[in-house]
């Protein structure tokens, strides 16, 4: 008897310890709003390693290189323009007005800056050309 009473009494002494209360565990952290976008820039930043890596060792043709480069950029731009948009109501938290869409479908980001030698168009401010390393003219 003594025996049964001293198993049932370690067994609870067990579980107690070892049992999880709600109140005791950590606060979850919330979320990043930013972090599918982090995924995606990793995931554009490798391809575009991916993409010099094939065309440096003759897979892809001046064109093909050309136009998959511009159009991983051109995602690139996306992505960071809305993760700056986000990090910016964030910070701010005050609601601002939507602009007025002017035509069905998402809006491609202007450049800001544009290559005199190549054409290639920036939509941030750039020191050097990164396809054919030419210096930018400065913005001020």
């Amino acid at each position: 008897m003594a025996f049964a009473l001293a198993a049932i009494l370690i067994v609870a002494v067990v579980v107690f310890t070892l049992a999880i209360r709600q109140k005791d565990l950590p606060e979850a952290v919330p979320p990043s709003p930013t972090a599918h976008l982090e995924e995606r820039k990793k995931a554009i930043y490798d391809s575009l390693r991916d993409l010099q890596f094939e065309y440096r060792m003759g897979k892809l043709s001046d064109t093909d290189y050309a136009e998959t480069k511009l159009d991983l950029q051109r995602q690139l731009a996306v992505v960071l323009a809305e993760m700056e948009k986000l990090q910016g109501k964030a910070e701010n938290a005050v609601p601002t007005p939507a602009a007025p869409a002017t035509a069905p479908g998402p809006a491609k980001p202007r450049p800001v800056a544009v290559c005199p030698r190549c054409s290639t168009e920036f939509f941030q401010p750039m020191k050097f050309c990164g396809e054919c390393g030419q210096a930018m003219p400065s913005a001020s």
